[in-house]
């Protein structure tokens, strides 16, 4: 069975449940253009959660996925809104969902986890999960240590499942070369930044439409939670204090609520602009059918016009 059929969508593509972004705006968009979009919860309670489960089904009929970050204290709550919504997909990430799978797949709800690594993979499996998204170190946000082109080979050998490939998708070639490597579908965030539906602050978009290929920067390696976002003045100061042993408390002080000031007031100087590497290869703002159609028509014809 495809990742199309299981999951009921048009094209096997995923947004990644950027927190913050992913809202029902974004969410909606990209599930009617025939994606799957996935809202993200992390952050929110879960009556408003609920809210955007119920704003989002006001902009589509078609399925649509809710994120999981296991960190967060009010999971079990989360989890239930989502049972009691009847949402059909959830995705996690930031922990092990084996608690959660059995009550998940009960209320018939597909379950699959992003990972980073084969063994992460194979206790997804062990588990219980449906597939499983294999994210590479390309990517926006908190990221592991493996390229997308090494980890999402090893990943598709080492499973049974599903797996969708992650990290590094900015055009047709990159969709194509995911299938390529095993992938049974693509998980997208960058590219989404620049959706025309994406809530983020102008500023934010403009950023990204201005990056360059060399222009990401990762903090946070030293205590074993990196992130990569676009370069800017205070993370290069960040990552020059991780550098020399820095208080953990003069880190936190620096980056409290950096990410918020760049999604919501556009700070792309003292915020925390989060994107992967491919930003450098966006240079306007379309709508997320648009983008979704280009992606799989460009992969179409990379894929058909291959010769080896």
């Amino acid at each position: 069975m495809t990742i199309t059929e299981m999951l009921g969508i048009q094209y096997p593509i995923f947004s990644g449940a950027m927190m913050h972004i992913a809202d029902h705006r974004l969410v909606g968009a990209v599930s009617e253009a025939g994606g799957l979009g996935v809202l993200a919860s992390a952050g929110l309670s879960a009556d408003e959660l609920r809210v955007e489960i119920v704003k989002t089904r006001e902009l589509t009929d078609k399925p649509f996925g809710v994120n999981l970050m296991l960190q967060m204290k009010n999971c079990p709550e989360l989890a239930q809104v989502i049972i009691d919504e009847g949402v059909k997909v959830v995705t996690t990430g930031a922990g092990n969902p084996a608690s959660y799978i059995g009550p998940l797949h009960a209320a018939g709800i597909k379950v699959i986890p992003v990972i980073a690594s084969v063994h992460h993979a194979h206790k997804m499996v062990a588990a219980g999960a449906d597939a499983v998204v294999a994210e590479g170190q390309e990517s926006g946000g908190h990221i592991g240590q493996t390229s997308t082109m090494a980890l999402l080979p090893q990943v598709v050998d080492a499973v049974d499942i599903p797996v969708i490939g992650a990290g590094g998708v900015g055009d047709g070639r990159s969709v194509a070369a995911m299938f390529a490597l095993g992938a049974s579908g693509v998980q997208c965030g960058t590219i989404f930044l620049t959706a025309a539906e994406c809530p983020v602050a102008e500023a934010y978009k403009q950023r990204v439409l201005a990056a360059s290929d060399t222009e990401t920067i990762v903090t946070g390696r030293a205590h074993r939670d990196p992130v990569r976002s676009l370069r800017n003045p205070m993370l290069e100061h960040y990552l020059q204090l991780e550098q020399a042993a820095a208080p953990v408390t003069d880190l936190k002080q620096l980056a409290d609520g950096a990410f918020e000031r760049a999604v919501d007031a556009g700070d792309v100087e003292g915020g925390n602009p989060m994107a992967g590497e491919i930003a450098g290869m966006f240079t306007t703002i379309r709508p997320a059918k648009e983008i979704i159609e280009d992606l799989f028509s460009q992969a179409n014809q990379v894929a058909s016009a291959l010769t080896i």
